[in-house]
């Protein structure tokens, strides 16, 4: 870490003890998203780490942002995850706009003003993605979209969509990704999902009723939509990576200062060999996953994107993160299932980490066709 990252750390770590902690558990049991504190993480430079300056962002490194996230998801994991999804909105914008689009859009979130959402999943297209059924009919001056989304982060809070839409034939090659923004007409929510996690993050359905959206929203070209939905995959992935290791440091530092200071059969409880070896593969698998994560945005920053070290980043880390959180719960014991401890919280947020972005399932999958891509003509 350089003076620059740790400086950013800590004063964001003291920003998230006093401004976020206090709050988590009365808003993890309310639901509540609280616009303020994410407003503040922007004043604090942090919703738009990696994009120009130009457009408000602090021009900062992909490592740079990975420290980031991982430093809110200690405290916060849905306050990480909506700073992710809108910081993934952004790159797609930065990456595939025109310039009066990012004139237009990214200012209000690189500054935290506002949030991004980012919407392809549908109720029967969730890993496959390209069966997705949302129309865009092209009509005068623009296109006249019908259907909704599913399970969409920030859905309700945020202003600028990204969606996804099929314009063409069957397949990937039929879709089209538009820019909406939150009050255009047609364009409405269904209910907000109750869940067994990231509870201070709404989660709703989106619904599109001859939405009309200009012909001046559409991002690329008609039928370069999954262009656009697959370029901030692999950013997305090690954004979700790095909460994951957040995760896992917060329940592990929570498990240690547990162990140490609860006495049974006139010891700590550390000084048992079982814990030990339960804590000591908690903090490897823990830094493994740290390292993937930063070998990965290390490759994005080298404009050598290694998408297979991206889907591995995001795999391991987000599985360590649900493992060491159900360890985390077990070394506290009882306690550790109550909410009197910030444990069973963290164990509850780790679950979703690894299906968004991809189930870790569809990540064995690209990380297979890579080896048999790289290996195939030694066979």
């Amino acid at each position: 870490m350089n003076e620059l990252q740790k400086e950013l750390c800590l004063g964001l770590k003291k920003f998230c003890r006093d401004t976020i902690e206090p709050h988590m558990e009365e808003d993890d049991h309310d639901g509540k998203f609280r616009m303020d504190i994410f407003q503040g993480l922007g004043k604090y430079g942090v919703t738009g780490v990696t994009l120009p300056e130009e457009f408000g962002g602090a021009g900062l490194s992909c490592i740079d942002y990975v420290y980031v996230l991982e430093e809110i998801a200690k405290v916060s994991v849905p306050y990480a995850v909506t700073i992710s999804v809108s910081s993934m909105v952004q790159s797609i914008l930065n990456e595939y706009g025109t310039q009066e689009q990012k004139q237009k859009y990214l200012p209000a979130l690189t500054s935290g003003e506002e949030i991004g959402a980012f919407a392809l999943s549908e109720s029967h297209a969730g890993s496959d993605a390209a069966g997705l059924k949302t129309t865009a009919k092209k009509t005068e001056g623009g296109y006249l979209l019908n259907g909704s989304k599913m399970w969409i982060t920030s859905g309700g809070i945020a202003k600028t969509y990204i969606v996804m839409a099929r314009t063409g034939g069957e397949g990937a090659k039929g879709v089209s990704a538009f820019i909406l923004r939150d009050g255009d007409i047609g364009f409405t929510y269904g209910k907000k999902e109750k869940k067994m996690g990231w509870k201070t993050s709404p989660t709703r359905e989106l619904i599109f009723e001859n939405c009309f959206v200009p012909e001046g929203n559409l991002l690329l070209s008609e039928g370069r939509g999954f262009t656009v939905a697959m370029g901030g995959l692999d950013r997305g992935r090690v954004a979700i990576g790095a909460i994951g290791v957040g995760c896992s440091q917060r329940a592990l530092d929570e498990s240690i200062k547990y162990a140490l200071s609860r006495q049974q059969f006139k010891q700590c409880i550390f000084d048992f060999q079982g814990l030990q070896f339960m804590l000591s593969d908690m903090a490897t698998e823990t830094e493994a996953s740290r390292l993937l994560v930063h070998a990965a945005a290390k490759s994005i920053d080298a404009k050598n994107t290694n998408s297979k070290l991206c889907s591995m980043a995001k795999l391991k880390a987000t599985d360590t993160a649900m493992s060491v959180t159900t360890d985390a719960v077990q070394v506290l014991g009882g306690v550790g299932y109550t909410s009197e401890y910030p444990v069973e919280r963290f164990m509850r947020d780790a679950k979703v980490l690894q299906i968004v972005e991809g189930t870790n399932q569809i990540q064995r999958v690209v990380i297979a066709r890579h080896l048999k891509k790289e290996n195939e003509h030694h066979a």
